[in-house]
């Protein structure tokens, strides 16, 4: 049995959960309070983080990792591109929305009101410029996520929470986010304590 040691409202555990979902592979999860991780946990991951995922004999953790090895052990539907130079372009992608947003988000009530508020306008001015991406994205429920799109989403999912309503220019972000939200997969990937950011 697959187990996913993942935070209640941790985004980077989402995103395991999301392609867990996206694969169809049934995981047992055990939450975990990120300012007071089990000893079970940091017998799995010497950081004590999540998300940390176990199967067999293996314990990963972070979430790129954890979700490229979860394309590999269940390849279908892929998540990653199959050639190396989209595959390459596509993990990039997810690097930078991971530099440039997910940083900003930590930012948002974590910092003094001053930096909080830097931050959210960063962020939103971010996703506004970024919208045209999101035009003409297919948005059929039966479409296969990609690597992107677990990336993305549980960010999109967080803005209400974080104080962020996108402009009439981020139309197509919204219409893109309110397509994928309503999937089974993503759906099945929130917690209770996600599913009340909104």
């Amino acid at each position: 049995m697959v187990r996913l040691y993942t935070g209640a409202v941790c985004p980077h555990s989402h995103r395991v959960r999301l392609a867990l979902a996206e694969k169809g592979v049934e995981a047992e999860r055990s939450l975990v309070d990120p300012d007071y991780p089990s000893a079970e946990l940091f017998e799995h991951n010497p950081y004590g983080e999540v998300p940390t995922l176990v199967d067999r004999d293996i314990a990963l953790y972070e979430a790129g990792t954890i979700i490229e090895y979860l394309d590999e052990r269940y390849p279908h539907p892929p998540l990653l591109p199959v050639d190396p130079v989209s595959r390459a372009k596509a993990r990039l992608l997810v690097y930078r929305i991971q530099r440039d947003w997910y940083a900003l988000l930590e930012q948002i009530g974590g910092d003094p009101a001053d930096r909080s508020e830097h931050a959210r306008c960063a962020l939103r001015e971010s996703l506004v410029a970024a919208a045209e991406l999101f035009e003409g994205q297919p948005f059929s429920p039966g479409e296969d996520r990609t690597v992107m799109d677990l990336t993305v989403l549980p960010l999109l999912w967080r803005l209400p929470a974080a104080g962020i309503e996108l402009p009439e220019q981020a139309a197509a972000i919204r219409h893109y986010a309110e397509h994928q939200f309503a999937t089974r997969a993503f759906q099945a990937s929130l917690t209770r304590a996600e599913q009340a950011l909104r």
